[in-house]
């Protein structure tokens, strides 16, 4: 995870929230905090689309699912969707 970037203006290191782990992170949160881009990792997989490939009705959804987890900043200001 330390070498992966923003793919939206390249800024690394990301933050990395965890939510499930079992022997690799199985679900959890990568964020931007140069340009509020969140990234979601499901199924080990970090899954780091530009804004304009990224569906944004599965990404709320699985917004919805971990908002206890995600950190308030991404809920109300995230980029490229929020709750709010």
């Amino acid at each position: 995870m330390d070498i992966l970037a923003c793919p939206i203006d390249k800024h690394y290191p990301l933050e990395l929230h965890v939510f499930e782990e079992k022997e690799e992170i199985t679900e959890g949160l990568l964020v931007c905090s140069k340009c509020d881009r969140w990234y979601p990792i499901a199924d080990e997989i970090p899954q780091m689309l530009p804004d304009d490939l990224r569906e944004a009705k599965e990404d709320l959804a699985w917004l919805q699912k971990w908002k206890a987890q995600v950190p308030a900043r991404v809920l109300d200001q995230g980029k490229p969707f929020r709750l709010s």
